[in-house]
């Protein structure tokens, strides 16, 4: 009972900062799908191409996801520190676990509204284009790889953070390296091998993009995808990296917490 408090109390205090900016989620609801359609304008050379809205789409929304989620748990654990809340917790007989489920399944929540107008506005420029907007219930199991991953790698964040102090610029800088290089603009197929395999291996939307490429837009099903490392690895490397994460975050938490310095950055 004491953890399933706490964890909704975590759910509660994300989602309140959440609706307390919402001038902010309106201003990224509206201002990525911009990003999305000047992207696509750019790869067009100034047009629309209807062959560009919808890979560039789906690599695009998974791009927002990751951007969105990592940054709330990061800011959210960050502020934690530097206001000494993080601190009073760990006095508690609360499970720190609770607190960063809870932080994770806020972040989740609150990074699903601007995907979704991303999506929304890629939806209706293939309409308006003439084409149609594919629908396959086999991408969930991608998403759902994308989501998993990506709270792993906020583990990893959250958990540097609680050692090595301003380290503010990973995060913004590991968003931009999944831009340019994790396949969400151009396919890995596209890339050197190096950069695919070390995408493929490490970037947790990667392998999930590729599927729903390959199911939306080459009509494959899960057990016969084409490009990347198949079915078993979009199910696995999600859960190595979240388990790396929660691995990482446990030994640094403890290093912390030896060192007495969970309130200091």
């Amino acid at each position: 009972m004491t953890f399933a408090r706490g964890l909704a109390a975590e759910v509660h205090k994300g989602l309140v900062n959440v609706l307390a900016g919402w001038r902010e989620a309106l201003l990224e609801m509206i201002t990525f799908p911009l990003f999305y359609l000047l992207i696509v304008l750019f790869m067009g050379r100034g047009q629309l191409r209807p062959e560009l809205l919808l890979p560039v789409l789906l690599g695009m929304v998974a791009l927002t996801f990751i951007h969105e989620q990592v940054n709330r748990v990061f800011w959210s654990h960050l502020g934690d520190i530097q206001s000494g809340v993080l601190e009073q917790t760990y006095l508690t007989p609360l499970p720190s676990a609770a607190s960063v489920l809870g932080r994770q399944v806020a972040a989740v929540i609150a990074a699903v509204p601007t995907a979704l107008a991303v999506l929304a506005t890629g939806a209706v420029a293939i309409i308006l284009g003439g084409g149609q907007m594919p629908f396959d219930a086999q991408v969930i199991v991608p998403l759902a790889a994308i989501v998993l991953g990506t709270c792993g790698l906020a583990l990893v964040l959250c958990g540097l953070t609680l050692v090595f102090k301003r380290i503010e610029i990973i995060t913004q800088l590991s968003v931009a390296l999944y831009a340019i290089a994790g396949g969400t603009l151009v396919p890995l197929a596209a890339m050197p091998d190096p950069i695919s395999f070390l995408s493929r291996l490490l970037v947790p939307i990667a392998p999930g993009i590729e599927a729903m490429r390959d199911i939306l837009l080459g009509g494959h099903s899960l057990a016969a995808l084409p490009t990347g490392w198949g079915l078993g690895w979009l199910l696995v490397q999600p859960l190595l990296i979240t388990g790396a994460g929660v691995v990482l975050f446990n030994r640094l938490e403890n290093l912390a917490r030896h060192r007495g310095t969970l309130g200091r950055y």
